[in-house]
């Protein structure tokens, strides 16, 4: 549901661009064309950089062109929200309890949500950048939940970039609101960018900066062709 529901809201809110890498396809493939089933390898930890509430949902269309639909591990917050946590318990996303002895049943999840094959997508950053401007900017320090999920069950790491959500929502919360209210008018520009998959190795803290360093690439090929100045900056 969450899938479809972003395939169909994100189009009316912005303009959506896709790329995957070449390692994929044999070439970068606009809007995912002809890359169905070639992009996220079965029980994959899809890592996305995080910088606005409109983000989950862009990169969730983002991935559906590709024909993948994940399983999310998001805020525990949002499952008291009602019909959508109903929604996301139903469909098996898993619940983060930040700062909590539950916190740990994410990684349990997440783990047997591999082991059935099923694509993970984390947002190994933990929370959105406290930056009240609408520019882009590289991810934030990654947490170690990621490497340990990839050290645990050996699943390969795809990494997903995304740049533009902050033109959606950003800011405080009247910014946010009026930028939603407003963004089918503006439709701005929004890009995803799905970098090859890799399995990191080492110890945690190197598969922290390995995972870390493949996303901001990821990251600064979404916005570089969006012509944000942080990216071409880099």
């Amino acid at each position: 549901m969450l899938s479809r529901l972003s395939q169909t809201l994100v189009p009316a809110i912005g303009r959506l661009t896709v790329t995957v890498d070449a390692v994929h396809t044999g070439a970068t493939a606009p809007g995912g064309a002809g890359a169905q089933g070639a992009v996220v390898p079965p029980g994959s930890i899809l890592a996305a950089n995080h910088t606005s509430l409109a983000d989950p949902a862009i990169v969730l269309a983002a991935l559906r062109r590709l024909g993948v639909r994940p399983v999310v591990m998001a805020a525990a917050g949002l499952w008291r929200i009602p019909l959508l946590g109903r929604a996301l318990a139903r469909e098996g996303h898993i619940p983060v309890h930040r700062h909590d002895r539950r916190a740990a049943q994410a990684l349990d999840l997440a783990a047997a949500a591999l082991e059935e094959g099923r694509p993970v997508l984390i947002y190994a950053e933990g929370g959105l950048p406290l930056r009240k401007d609408a520019a882009e900017a590289a991810p934030v320090t990654f947490r170690s939940g990621l490497a340990r999920l990839a050290e645990r069950t050996g699943a390969p790491v795809v990494p997903v970039g995304q740049a533009g959500a902050r033109r959606v929502t950003s800011g405080n919360a009247a910014k946010q609101l009026a930028g939603l209210v407003t963004a089918p008018v503006r439709r701005p520009d929004l890009h995803v960018h799905v970098g090859a998959p890799l399995t990191l190795t080492g110890d945690r803290a190197v598969r922290t900066a390995q995972a870390y360093g493949a996303v901001t690439d990821a990251w600064r090929t979404a916005a570089a062709h969006l012509g944000e100045p942080a990216a071409l900056a880099a």
